[in-house]
């Protein structure tokens, strides 16, 4: 097959895409065997013009001659296909051990089991039928499951989000498009295979996530759930078995560290055992609410409904250096209450596939590092806790929310204005400055003018925050060698709660990739 770029098709034509191929190749439409379209996106620059952009795989009787012709658009089409590695020759003692099921956890066992490792997966929350209805229930009434939650279960934090699976991490191994495979083999839209902004939503991402797990199990791995891990016997620099919940010990040669940006007991049972780790940066802020309708007008300046859900991305350097963002924006979305600790509040923001909800919302963070909270391993998680324990104090349990106009002006907000809130758990009006740090603040007060004339009415008074966004990504980086491995020989860091990823592909993606230090490294597990 060939491969034909910058196929364009006005958004009243979609049905004309094969005509605009053959345009394209200067063939008739007959000439054209069949073709599969690889990415799709949208042109909105000019908004008395907004087209999709295609690039397609077409199947064509003479390839020979239409690849003659110098066109740069048209080429062979390259291979692209994901390639396991060749099992190592060491044998192992136990079957490896996967800690967490969220995406890095998820995809690290997946391969492991397609390859005849068996593995076992603990996860310290509920499966994910169960996990829904705790979740709910606190969202409803307040009643927190510690280890069941927003943060903690199965298809971990990524599963209560948009599920955007969008990523700018270069792939030239293709473990994302086998994580695309992957999703679609279990129940995902086959559209994430090419859309340039692919999305699942948290209500599809949970059935897939329950394929998947059945699926590991058809295969010989094993899920255990309420499971979490408290300790580490070494021996030798070598990690020789495992503890569950305080008593129970487990024979463990191989662990893969996919334990998620929350699981702070445990990053502190890590440097107690003297895993080396670091603190790194990330951003800590406010969501912010807007209506959906005014995205759509100031993206597209229509409101026409063959368009996809209007999006954004904002970014700006203030003057004193520190970087604000929009971050995980969510069309059509909620923002949802995501604590998983008694006394401490943090906020996230989540759609689901039809992304129809009236109001879109977004994090609008605030660069923060070790300058700013400490330069020992755990102090960022120690600055993530003050923030969500202020928010906890003066949301009086509650989501505290504010306008923007009165957060600008430091005033007590007591209605909403032209935005209703659109939100899973309760809130209530508070002061935002009582809990943001002062550079945070004013960092984001700073920044907003600028966004209001990137997005028409970004900046109007009436736009809902929301605090504290404190879990953006993860506070610690546990250290691995060009192996994979930990300074604890057999230990394997993994996904986003180890430093390694930022979102559900990424994630994902460094499960396959600790996946493969292991198949290099071991036969699979024939006991």
């Amino acid at each position: 097959m060939i491969r034909v770029r910058q196929v364009k098709v006005k958004l009243a034509e979609e049905d004309l895409l094969r005509f605009e191929i053959a345009k394209k190749l200067h063939i008739s439409e007959k000439e054209i065997l069949k073709f599969v379209i690889q990415k799709k996106s949208l042109d909105a620059r000019d908004k008395a013009n907004i087209h999709y952009v295609y690039e397609v795989d077409v199947a064509v009787e003479n390839e020979k001659k239409l690849l003659k012709r110098k066109n740069k658009d048209v080429f062979l089409t390259p291979r692209e296909k994901y390639q396991m590695p060749v099992q190592g020759k060491e044998v192992l003692s136990s079957r490896p051990v996967v800690v967490g099921s969220g995406p890095a956890g998820l995809f690290c066992a997946y391969m492991l089991a397609e390859q005849g490792y068996r593995p076992l997966i603990i996860e310290r929350g509920e499966r994910i039928e169960d996990r829904v209805s705790s979740v709910s229930k606190f969202w409803k009434d307040g009643v927190l499951n510690i280890n069941s939650n927003v943060q903690f279960g199965e298809g971990g934090a990524g599963t209560f989000s948009d599920g955007k699976l969008n990523t700018l991490v270069k792939d030239k191994y293709f473990r994302g498009k086998k994580v695309f495979e992957t999703f679609v083999k279990h129940g995902a839209p086959e559209e994430i295979m090419y859309l340039q902004k692919p999305h699942i939503g948290t209500d599809l991402l949970r059935d897939v996530v329950k394929n998947m797990r059945e699926d590991i199990i058809h295969r010989g791995g094993e899920f255990r759930y309420s499971s979490c891990l408290t300790d580490l016997s070494i021996e030798d620099g070598k990690l020789v078995a495992i503890e569950i919940n305080g008593k129970e010990k487990m024979d463990c040669s191989v662990l893969v560290l996919a334990i998620g940006h929350s699981a702070r007991d445990t990053f502190s049972m890590l440097y107690d055992k003297g895993v080396s780790m670091v603190s790194k940066p990330f951003a800590v802020g406010v969501r912010i609410q807007h209506p959906q309708e005014m995205i759509q007008l100031s993206q597209y300046g229509t409101l026409d409904k063959r368009l996809p859900v209007a999006d954004y991305k904002l970014t700006y350097t203030t003057k004193a250096g520190r970087g604000v963002y929009s971050f995980c924006m969510c069309p059509g979305g909620y923002v949802v209450n995501s604590s998983s600790e008694e006394g401490r509040l943090a906020v996230n923001g989540m759609s689901y596939h039809a992304r129809d909800s009236k109001n879109a919302n977004s994090a609008l963070v605030v660069s923060v590092g070790p300058d700013d909270f400490g330069h020992q391993p755990l102090d960022g998680v120690e600055f993530q806790k003050e923030l969500e324990e202020k928010a906890f104090f003066y949301g009086n349990g509650e989501i505290p929310v504010q306008l923007y106009g009165d957060f600008k002006n430091g005033i007590f907000s007591t209605s909403f204005l032209g935005v209703s809130p659109v939100m899973k758990g309760n809130y209530q009006f508070s002061d935002l400055n009582q809990i943001l740090p002062e550079i945070v603040s004013n960092s984001i007060k700073e920044a907003m003018p600028v966004f209001g004339k990137k997005i028409s009415g970004f900046d109007r008074d009436d736009a809902i925050l929301a605090g504290v966004e404190s879990r953006t990504s993860s506070p610690v980086r546990i250290l691995r060698n060009e192996e994979g491995l930990s300074n604890i020989l057999g230990l394997y860091p993994c996904g986003e709660g180890s430093g390694y990823a930022g979102g559900i592909t990424t994630a994902a993606m460094d499960g396959i990739k600790v996946s493969e230090w292991i198949i290099r490294k071991y036969q699979s597990f024939s006991k």
